[in-house]
């Protein structure tokens, strides 16, 4: 009986690590998963981002199946500055990083409403440790 269970969770380990082998980007969570307690300067951002990001790069920018997830090492600041956030949403993009798909640009948003949208992203990414 004892080994029937040692067999068992061994076989879930396998099953369980396989699955950590993909290469499907992850959200690296943020250290403060209780995304409610986002600070004041922010809230601006977030609701900007949902409105034109989120369908796109997800709540709290965690990716679809649309498009990738901001919170990624791939878009920190040294990696993507903020002029590549305001490239995008002004121009598109060409699929690069990903298998998404070209971004489109995206109209009707400000330079100021898209500087609010990044200091949002800033902030997920850094309580997620990425910088």
């Amino acid at each position: 009986m004892i080994i029937r269970v040692v067999l068992l969770l061994l076989v879930n380990v396998l099953l369980l690590t396989g699955c950590e082998n993909d290469q499907t980007p992850r959200l690296q969570t943020p250290s403060n998963s209780l995304m409610g307690s986002i600070p004041a300067e922010y809230l601006k951002g977030e609701s900007l981002f949902n409105a034109k990001c989120a369908p796109c790069h997800g709540q709290a920018a965690k990716g679809t199946n649309q498009g990738p997830p901001l919170v990624s090492k791939i878009y920190e600041p040294n990696h993507h500055g903020d002029p590549s956030f305001h490239r995008a949403v002004q121009q598109g993009v060409q699929a690069h990083h990903w298998k998404f798909g070209n971004m489109p640009r995206i109209s009707g948003v400000s330079e100021l409403e898209v500087n609010e949208i990044i200091a949002y992203a800033r902030w997920l990414q850094r309580e997620a440790g990425i910088f």
